[in-house]
């Protein structure tokens, strides 16, 4: 950073209580009054009024010796902006630089200390200094357009903000392999002396700026079109992490009394005109920092056309994100459970809506996203306060042409199943409408049907999707015997719920009059015998008709109910029906052990 020294005398300044005194041998016959302070000094003695056009004018008679008093609170930059110009009266050391240039030139220009009053007089020598200078510096540029944010409309009418904008703007624009000035940039692993300049080399030091002027330079930037738009993202990106809060671990309970009004107001504010200078160019900034954005947002109550225009942007990259990018805390005090679902929800919902409007351009989009949110939901299932109704409502989202298969699907119910065991069956029911049975690997399918937290429901379909596809002989799937001795050890150990409870209730069975007709039809079946014959031969082939007989009965009765299932039957039975269907296929269970245990008996 350049310095500029003038002056060769030390500094005789003195203070007493609220009094700035010269020490000099010569009475003092002015007296300069600025806010609370008093500066005790001398009109001719020491060149403070020739060298000040306004002193002079104020002090018209100046041979007077009588003391004379004025006020001067307007004067820009305050006491110390004048303290500057003082010394530099009196012939007494001052080190100028980028930090104190702007108060002390404002000063010296509200003090008329020119050409015309003096030559060679304190603005000449501020300006050679500005110029030659610090405009010249890459870092005084930036701190001299820091320091003008106190003193705005005086810099902006003296010309230091656009001069200090040009000067920033032309040296980003200096190709990388031209720049020698010094920088500032942390990222990891960046070494200076071993790396060369990297594109993006300015944007930690111009993040330091008030957000007015920071606009200025990114919209001087834009207008000439030489920089690609992901290094004006890149920019954004830096200043948002500088100055935007990080919602990212940030419960509400634990952040809502540090947001005061200021500091929401002020958020919000940069938030809004960060969005705002976002390109349009898709990609100029990543999937993962317009999402961050959003949870900020969400967090300090901008307005909601910000957060609308943060979702439609958010929604036209979606397929770049990744699971990690759609983890942000609840925003929401009600809400028990950790992650903010409503906010993903919403920029799904938008993306969809893209993608109906243009659904042959993005296809293979819409089955990046369906990946996505399936592994999504298998991260936040994980949550034990997670309500049903949330994922479900996202799983249901996505149309089922954006899912090539089901198994992301399906792991993500069965870890909600083993993080929440006291599901009722409705929500149990619930959360496995959604899923297609057909669109299960062979692998998923044998873990699904040996799956004790399913709805039995769930694993018949399982089953029959299994039997149509004469899949029997592979080392993944069960012969038609397995699976219904399966379905039966599986009435065994839930004495509650037997196989005839779950076949009536969490299957669809049709309207009342389908029910009973299909109950009607395997009551005309024929039973086993009542009694056996007493030749072990005879009882050991009657046990066997019996058993395939009421086997065929129960098989009847599921692939009858897995037909009307499959064939999208809405769910009508009636109690009574459903009773029928429960004692018919326990009575004809019952028999079937009863029978075989005979048979063993014998």
């Amino acid at each position: 950073m350049k310095f500029m020294k003038l002056g060769t005398r030390p500094d005789t300044f003195y203070t007493e209580e609220a009094t700035r005194s010269v020490m000099s041998d010569v009475p003092n016959d002015l007296v300069i009054r600025i806010n609370n302070i008093n500066y005790l000094l001398h009109k001719l003695q020491f060149q403070l009024l020739p060298k000040c056009g306004l002193l002079q004018r104020l002090c018209p008679d100046s041979n007077n010796s009588n003391a004379v008093t004025i006020e001067l609170h307007d004067i820009p930059g305050g006491e110390d902006a004048f303290e500057l110009c003082a010394k530099y009266c009196y012939g007494i050391t001052i080190n100028l630089s980028a930090h104190n240039f702007v108060p002390a030139f404002c000063a010296a220009k509200f003090l008329r200390m020119t050409e015309s009053v003096e030559k060679g007089n304190f603005v000449l020598k501020l300006e050679a200094f500005f110029n030659s200078c610090i405009l010249e510096g890459w870092k005084d540029s930036i701190v001299t357009l820091q320091a003008t944010a106190k003193l705005t409309e005086w810099s902006e009418n003296l010309g230091i903000i656009r001069k200090c904008i040009d000067s920033i703007v032309e040296k980003i624009l200096t190709p990388p392999s031209k720049v020698t000035w010094s920088y500032t940039y942390t990222r990891k692993g960046f070494k200076k002396h071993q790396q060369s300049v990297p594109r993006d080399w300015w944007t930690e030091d111009i993040s330091d700026l008030d957000i007015d002027l920071f606009r200025c330079i990114i919209t001087a930037l834009k207008s000439t079109y030489m920089l690609p738009p992901q290094l004006i993202g890149e920019a954004l990106h830096v200043y948002a992490s500088r100055w935007l809060p990080d919602t990212a671990n940030m419960r509400p309970a634990e952040s809502s009394a540090s947001q005061t009004d200021d500091v929401s107001d002020k958020n919000r504010k940069i938030l809004e005109t960060i969005v705002n200078m976002i390109p349009s160019d898709r990609g100029s900034v990543s999937v993962a920092f317009l999402l961050r954005l959003l949870s900020i947002a969400n967090y300090i109550g901008a307005s909601s056309v910000t957060k609308t225009e943060l979702i439609r942007k958010s929604s036209l990259q979606l397929e770049e994100a990744t699971v990690s990018d759609l983890l942000f805390p609840s925003r929401s005090s009600s809400d028990q459970h950790y992650y903010d679902i409503d906010m993903i929800a919403a920029v799904l919902e938008s993306f969809l809506v893209h993608w109906r409007r243009h659904p042959s351009e993005s296809t293979q989009a819409a089955r990046s996203v369906a990946k996505l949110i399936d592994c999504y939901l298998q991260v936040i299932t994980k949550d034990v306060n997670m309500p049903v109704s949330k994922v479900v409502y996202i799983a249901e989202l996505l149309p089922d042409i954006a899912r090539r298969d089901h198994d992301d699907l399906y792991k993500a119910i069965n870890i909600f199943l083993k993080e929440h065991p006291d599901l009722s069956k409705d929500d149990k029911k619930r959360l496995c409408r959604t899923l297609d049975c057909q669109k299960l690997s062979p692998e998923v399918r044998a873990h699904a049907v040996k799956n004790e937290r399913l709805p039995l429901r769930t694993v018949v379909q399982v089953l029959y999707f299994e039997q149509e596809k004469g899949s029997r002989a592979t080392n993944h799937k069960m012969s038609t015997r397995e699976q219904q001795l399966l379905l039966m050890r599986r009435g065994k150990q839930s004495p509650a719920t037997t196989i005839g409870d779950d076949l009536s209730t969490k299957l669809n069975l049709g309207s009342e009059e389908q029910a009973r007709s299909r109950v009607e039809g395997v009551r005309k079946t024929p039973t086993i015998p009542p009694s056996l014959s007493s030749s072990s031969t005879g009882d050991h082939q009657r046990t066997k008709r019996a058993e395939r007989r009421t086997q065929e009965e129960l098989e009847v009765i599921e692939s009858q109910v897995a037909k009307d299932n499959k064939e999208g039957i809405e769910q009508g039975s009636s109690a009574g029906s459903k009773t029928d269907i429960k004692k018919m296929v326990q009575g004809r269970r019952s028999k079937l052990e009863h029978g075989r245990d005979k048979g063993r008996d014998r």
